[in-house]
């Protein structure tokens, strides 16, 4: 765990010392549900929001960290994530073209560090602190609304490595035994979903001679002739 934590901090803090004019920052609201052995949440979703950062390799391919906050209605449990994200776009995009749109699918993978304030079962008073590891995947769809400016709206799940958000195991009798508790079709760990629409924009300064903005201008020129 102490290993993945680093990792996923290093990417992190270091995404942002890479070139400006490759970079996305990016605000999402949505809503975040929880899906576990005793309960489906699905159908009662809590609020979530998301700050994120973008390093876009080329067109197609871009590396995304994110810090996500958000509630589980069910579990009246608040739930947090630190992660990092590969994205492959199915068609070349980019937010840099105000003469014409840009849209493309993408989907998304990567690793990310998550926590859960839940309530003891035993006592439904006392509130724990539980942080572990999990695994996001997701599929969205992006489109440039102006120049600099996105929007996307995307859906994912987060496969995890921890069993107790509701306390399921937490109120088994002395006789019983993990077998003894149903799992649902997901088998022993839980998941939560996130559900998002972000808006997008890159921060350059045209002012300072900026090579993405002189890129930009010799492409409306060529465009033009």
């Amino acid at each position: 765990m102490k290993k993945i934590v680093i990792i996923l901090t290093v990417i992190i803090i270091t995404l942002p010392a890479f070139s400006q004019r490759s970079a996305d920052y990016g605000v999402t609201v949505g809503a975040v549900s929880f899906l576990g052995d005793s309960i489906n949440g699905l159908l009662k979703p809590g609020p979530a929001a998301q700050l994120f950062y973008r390093y876009n390799f080329n067109p197609r391919q871009a590396v995304r960290a994110n810090i996500m906050g958000g509630y589980l209605t069910p579990l009246k449990a608040p739930v947090g994530e630190l992660g990092a994200t590969y994205e492959f776009n199915f068609f070349p995009y980019s937010t840099f073209r105000s003469r014409h749109i840009d849209y493309t699918p993408y989907i998304a993978a990567g690793a990310a560090f998550s926590f859960v304030l839940n309530q003891v079962a035993l006592d439904n008073t006392t509130q724990n602190f539980h942080p572990f590891f999990s695994i996001p995947f997701s599929a969205g769809f992006k489109i440039n609304v102006a120049n600099q400016i996105g929007l996307e709206i995307e859906y994912g799940f987060r496969k995890t490595f921890y069993d107790k958000f509701d306390g399921r195991y937490e109120v088994m009798t002395p006789g019983d035994s993990p077998s003894a508790v149903d799992h649902s079709w997901l088998h022993d760990n839980d998941w939560y979903s996130f559900l998002g629409v972000s808006v997008t924009w890159k921060m350059y300064n045209k002012l300072a001679g900026c090579p993405a903005f002189a890129e930009m201008e010799k492409d409306k020129k060529r465009k033009r002739r």
